[in-house]
Parts: structure tokens; sequence; C-alpha cells
């Protein structure tokens, strides 16, 4: 073990365990097999049904009359296509996202990718560090781990050399290294990990909603379609005929295109986001995050930029050695976080003291230090942590902090042996850091203020200091900023009362932040959490939904769902519009689809009732289908939308699909008894009914395309004149068998049409008499959107 901690692996030895296949190779969780994806879109329920139909139809009809068999290679390849799209860009963008693993080989330390780490490596850790394999440490320097991911407990694990190291748990304090004693699957999380990264689009309000309907009309087929067909056989017509009728009634009740523009529109919403260099890990991800109402933000690293700059050292005392001390703790780690930085950009040199104890900085203490040998104790921090309420020292800190400077406070400790008790603590100088406000932090604040999404600011630093920064950027509330030490933390209703009324926390812990979200939750709010440190992961986890910059240490990045790979705040706008397209255009398309499967459902029942031929044939089914549902829902679900998500999506769509179907098969319906009642044939009566469903089923489209912008008018109004196209070319009426009557039939027929179209839209009215909410103020204004061009 010795000899592993000087040099770690030689190449050889590397090589042997790659070529015995003891690598650390796991799945990773962006995206499923290409075979996974042509399965998922081919072998599907309704293409099995739709497929079994066609042959029928094949068998016993008119080739014309299984058009509809082509559904089937448009779902499949279209989705095939997209899916494969969305996983190029996820399978880039997690290789990028992936936090390289510090190992010593051959006795010098380097950078490798996870999947290359081979059972017996010596790992290094630092802060920040996640667990990928399990193994033994080796060396402990301070290192505190946390495992809450593993057991649920939120406190850190001190960890000695000889204790075991989990995956699945990260570093937050302390260095240290351990050799990989178990790679691979047979890591402890590797099956949790597996599972968790499982390629899905379900657990979802959207994707369970879609899934209800599909179970809610396949258990309607069922019956409806048995009485349809014995309708249409106990007519004593052929059993061609008798088939044909049966499999349109079928056909028109499956929403197939449904499924499809679903998956379609999360595929486009992750290929977009990509462009944008913003990684979601789970797709579901974009439609949460068009549901948040509450956004709590960490100051550090997303308000303000990661980097900080010494701004004035103020020493309390001439007889300290004040800068010396400086420059000792600075340069006391090989590895400093970004404060330690900031002051050994000032103080690059050590001025050679030995550490005899070392303090690891931690979020839960707020400071670090270091006994050294002939020079005492030192500890640099958190003034209000360090120092004692209404000393000079502590009101001069909190007079700059109010400021919205960063301020820290250098005292000398009696001893540091034991971390709870640091014995006297003298103040020596005062530290005032320079934080870098993002310049596009108050342009994004304000767009989320005008989506009426509040923010909350909870920050580990002092209130005072982060007050001042958020009253800067104009947040509501910003100038009162509380102190997360005195807040309760065993009263989940006191907390979340204190929660709703109150917009910027200082001093919050690790725990704390975890416990605001649950808070926050508890009121009913669907809640984003954004962060980069590694005391942001179990808020992060515990959130609605979690985004982390791409610069943030790994933990961060492996449990958030969706991370902004350029660090750019501005960014969660763009996620923001995506959630909200998607959420909009599916419910718009659901509308239609709906909408076709009730009036077909209803005229299913009309017939199989009355013993009449089913009012259309497969073709006739097949061009309505196309016009008025298929090709404009395709350009819908990928459109740019301004509305806000809401709960009730299945309720929404039903209110508003189960009487519009019903109004329009009533319309076809009589259209077709009033043409059979005369001396129509046939193919007359039902090409009334077909002029009639027509326009009934693209007034439909007309009120579901609101609001009107050129290209939906330009889509509504081509679709109609496709359909008078086919009406008037004779090579396209004979193809989709329509037999014009006189002139008096064909206006009958119209005219039931746009009455249908005047109830319609009354039911329209009714359905959504509780407006969907527009976005206020312009995603335009925060950053330019390549989204609000049509497809992907």
């Amino acid at each position: 073990m010795e000899q592993v901690a000087n040099r770690g692996l030689t190449s050889a030895e590397v090589a042997e365990r790659v070529a015995a296949g003891q690598v650390n190779d796991v799945r990773r969780r962006s995206s499923r097999s290409v075979s996974a994806i042509v399965r998922a879109n081919v072998l599907t329920l309704f293409n099995g049904v739709i497929g079994a139909l066609w042959v029928l139809i094949m068998i016993f009809g008119e080739w014309q009359d299984g058009l509809f068999g082509l559904v089937i290679v448009a779902n499949a390849g279209i989705g095939i296509v997209q899916e494969l799209r969305a996983k190029r860009t996820l399978d880039r963008l997690a290789i990028v996202n992936e936090s390289p693993v510090r190992v010593r080989r051959d006795g010098s330390d380097t950078e490798i990718p996870p999947r290359r780490v081979v059972l017996g490596d010596l790992v290094l850790l630092s802060p920040g560090d996640q667990l990928l394999v399990d193994g033994e440490v080796v060396d402990a320097d301070g290192l505190e781990v946390d495992e809450s991911l593993l057991t649920g407990e939120a406190d850190p694990v001190y960890k000695r050399p000889g204790d075991e190291a989990l995956s699945g748990s990260f570093a937050i304090a302390g260095r240290g290294s351990y050799v990989a004693t178990r790679v691979g699957r047979d890591a402890y999380a590797a099956r949790l990990a597996e599972e968790a990264s499982a390629f899905s689009l379900s657990h979802s309000e959207l994707r369970e909603g879609v899934t209800r309907f599909i179970k809610y009309v396949t258990w309607l087929v069922i019956p409806i379609g048995a009485l349809l067909t014995w309708s249409q056989v106990s007519r004593q017509t052929s059993v061609g005929e008798a088939v044909t009728g049966t499999v349109a009634g079928i056909v028109t009740m499956i929403p197939e295109g449904l499924v499809l523009m679903t998956s379609i529109a999360f595929a486009v919403g992750v290929i977009r986001l990509g462009r944008r260099r913003c990684l979601v890990q789970e797709l579901p991800a974009i439609e949460i995050l068009a549901r948040v109402d509450t956004l709590c933000l960490d100051k550090t690293g997303t308000l303000t930029s990661g980097g900080m700059e010494l701004d004035e050292v103020r020493p309390l005392h001439d007889d300290l050695p004040v800068h010396e001390a400086l420059a000792a703790l600075a340069n006391l780690d090989p590895d400093p976080n970004p404060t330690a930085r900031a002051v050994q950009a000032r103080y690059p040199d050590s001025p050679g003291w030995t550490a005899t104890t070392k303090v690891p900085f931690s979020s839960a203490r707020k400071w670090s230090g270091a006994e050294f040998a002939d020079h005492g104790g030192w500890v640099l921090g958190a003034p209000d942590v360090l120092l004692p309420p209404g000393s000079p020292a502590y009101d001069e800190a909190g007079a700059l902090a109010a400021t919205g400077l960063r301020v820290l406070a250098l005292c000398g400790v009696t001893s540091l042996r034991d971390p709870d008790d640091l014995g006297t603590v003298e103040a020596a100088a005062v530290i005032v850091l320079r934080q870098r406000i993002r310049p596009d932090a108050a342009e994004t604040l304000a767009y989320f203020a005008g989506q009426h999404v509040t923010v909350k600011v909870i920050s580990g630093d002092n209130p005072e200091s982060v007050s001042a920064i958020a009253t800067s950027l104009g947040i509501p509330g910003g100038e009162r900023a509380v102190d997360a030490r005195t807040l309760p933390e065993d009263d989940l209703e006191k907390l979340a009362e204190i929660m709703e009324t109150n917009t910027v926390f200082g001093r919050v812990s690790p725990h704390q932040k975890r416990l605001f979200v649950g808070a926050l939750q508890s009121r009913g709010h669907t809640v984003a959490m954004t962060g980069d440190g590694v005391n942001d992961v179990l808020a992060l986890k515990d959130a609605d939904l979690g985004v982390a910059m791409g610069s943030g240490s790994g933990a961060t990045r492996a449990v958030a769902q969706i991370v902004l790979m350029d660090d750019g705040f501005a960014g969660l706008p763009s996620v923001v519009g995506e959630g909200r397209r998607v959420l909009a255009n599916i419910e718009r398309v659901a509308g239609l689809f709906l909408t076709k499967t009730f009036y077909a459902i209803v005229l299913s029942l009309l017939t199989g009732v009355i013993g009449l031929a089913f009012p259309f044939a497969p073709r006739h089914s097949t061009l309505i289908n196309a016009l008025t549902i298929g090709v404009p829902a395709f350009f819908l679900a990928l459109a740019p939308s301004n509305e806000r998500a809401r709960s009730g999506f299945v309720p929404r769509v039903l209110r508003l699909a189960v009487p519009a179907g019903i109004v329009c098969a009533t319309a076809v319906y009589l259209s077709y008894w009033i043409a059979q009642s005369g001396s129509s044939t046939l193919g007359e009566s039902r090409t009334s009914a077909v002029i009639t469903l027509f326009v009934a089923a693209w007034w439909v489209l007309v009120l579901v395309a609101r609001p009107y912008v050129w290209w939906r008018v330009a889509l509504v109004a081509s679709m109609a004149g496709l359909f008078a196209l086919a009406l008037a070319v004779p090579f396209a009426r004979e193809f989709f068998a329509l037999t014009l009557g006189g002139p008096a039939a064909g206006l009958t027929a119209a005219g039931l049409g746009v009455a249908a179209g005047v109830v319609l839209t009354g039911v329209f009215m009714i359905a959504r008499s509780r407006p969907t909410e527009p976005i206020q103020g312009d995603i335009q204004s925060v950053r330019d959107r390549p989204a609000d061009t049509l497809g992907a």
C-alpha cells in the first residue's frame, strides 16, 4: 500500500488491468442505445394495431384505403431520427461535462476520464470531487466526505487511512487519496446510477397525461370496435365494404401521432438547448422548469462571478505578523479554493512557516486555519462566526459587508487541535474581497420577475453583503436580509412561512439549503435550485429541478438535471422558454388529436346503433387527418410559444376535446343522413360527410392555432387550399374516392360544417374561460433565441 501511495500504478500495470477488463466502464447517463431507440419507436402498440388494420385493408379493400399505414413509417422514422439527433447532442455534451479524475501513475499526478480508471489506481481527492469508484483511504489530510446521497445522513464523515471510501459520495473538505478496490458495475453506487441513468420520457405530468389518454382510448376502442364491426357485417353488404367501414372508424379513433409529437417536442428541445451549451441530463427537466414558480439562487457563482479579488487588508494590531500569516495560510494548500487564490495572488510566496495542524475550510464551519510551529494558530473565515458581536472588529466588518463587499477576519487562536474549541480568539485583521457581479444578472432577474417566478437568494455569506448585492440587482425584498442562524430547523411550517415572506438569506449552511427547498415545496411551490459548489449538492438533489454551472464541482454537476456548460446565468431563460414551448404546444396538438378521437368514437356509436354504413372510407380519414391534424400538428408542436405552464393538463384537454368531438360528429352524421335520405349514392353521401367533417375539423385547427402570426395564418390557409385542390382536381377526386353531388348537396354539407364551427367557437370560449397567462416581458431582450424559428 505504501508503494502505491508513493507512485501509484505503473503504465504496465494499467495496461494489464485494462486487458483484464478491470476498468471503470459504466453506462453514461445521457441517453439510451441506438437499438433501444429503434425498438422503442418501431415496436409500439399503435404500430401493431395500425399494422393489423392495414393488413385487413390490403386483403379485403383497395390499396388507396391503406394509406393510413404510412403513419407507421412516419412515426417510426421521424421518431428515430429526432431521438438519434438528441442522443448525439446529449452524448457530445456529456463527454464535455465529465469531471476528470486525478490519479497518480508512474509517480506523477494526471487527469483521466472516469471510464479510464482501473482497479488499483490511486485516486486523489480535493473538495468538490465526487468518488466514482470504491476504495480504501491511504492518505487523509483533514479529509471530510459527504455520504448523504448514499445514507441520507447530511453530517460529513471524517476519513482516516484504512477507512472505506464509497462511490456516490463526495469530498467536502481537506485532501486525501484512496486506492480503487471496486470499479465499474462492481462499485457500490453503480447499480443505482445505472437505474437512475435510464433515458426516459416518463415521470412528468405531460407524459402521464398522454399515457392516460392512450389508456382510456384503448379501453373504448375494444367495445366500440366490436359494435361497429357487428353493425357493418349485419348490413348484408360485401365483406370488403364491411371491413373498410370498420377499419375507417377504428383508425380514426386512435390518436396515433400524439405520442410521436410529444417525443419529438422533447427531443427537439434537447437539441435546441444543446446548441446553447445546456446539457439536459433528464428530458422531463424541460417540462419541470416550465412549471417552476420559485427559483433559489446561490449568490457566489450565480449572481457573481466565481473569481474574487483581494481589495484591502486592514490590520487591527501593529505587532502581529498579519501579512506573513496570510501568506502562510494562502500557500498552505496545493489546490486552493477561490478565496485562498485571491489572497495568494497578493501573497504568492510562502514565509516558510511549518504547519503542525491544518483544518480545511468547510461550509459548515465557515473558516479554515492552521497551527504553525513557533508562530501559533491562525484562522481565516467569516467575521460574524469568529468575532464576538459588538467588538470594534465585528462592527467594522459588518459595515464593510453592508456595502456588498465580501469580508473575512484573520484571527490568532490558542489551539486548533479541537476545531470546536479554538480557545482564545484575537482579531488580527479585516480582509476585504471584491466580488464581480455577472453583467447579465440584472437583466436575467428582470426576466424572471416578469414571469412571476419568485427569486430566493440563498448564500453562506454575510447577510448584509448578500443583501447589498441583491439590492443592487433590483431583487424585490433584497433590502431585508435574514440571518439563517436565527431560523428554526425543527418547525417546517414556521420555516415555510419565513421563506414565503423573505427573499434574501445569509449564513445558510448546506443542511439548511436542503431544509429551505423542502419548506418551499411544502407550500406547493415547484422549486428550482442553482449552484456550483459542493455545499449546494443536497439542495440540488432535493429540488424539483437542479441547475448546475459547468465550472462547478463534479458532485454538483452529477446530481443536477440541467448543466449550464458555459456558466451563463442568462442561459436559464432559454431553458424556461423551451419548457414552456413544449408544454403549451403539446397541449395544443393534444386538443387536435383528441378531438379526432372523440368524433370517431361518437360516429362509430351512431353507426353501430343506427346501422348505416360508416360515413367515410379510410382514405377519406387519411386526407382529413393529414390536413387538419398531422401536418399542422408537426409545425405547431415545434413552434415558439408565449404561454405559461399550468397544472391540470388532462382535464383541460378533455374539457375541450370531448364537446368538440361531439359537435363535429353530430354535424357529420347529420350531413350524411340528409344525403342518404335523398337520392344520393353512397359515394356522394360520404363525400358530403367528408366536406362537413373537413370544415368542422379545420375550424378546430383555426381555433387551436391561436395566437396568429404570419406563418400560422399561412399554415391554416394552405390546409384549406389543399382540400379545395383535392375536390377540384379529377385525379385527386378519383384517388380519394370523392364523388360530388349537385350544388345543393355541397352547399348543405358546407353549411353544416360552418354551423358546427359557430358552435365550436362557443365551446372553445367556455373551455378556455381561464386563459393561459402570457409571458410578461420579452425573452428576446435577454438573449437571442433561435427557438423563434420553426423546426429543430
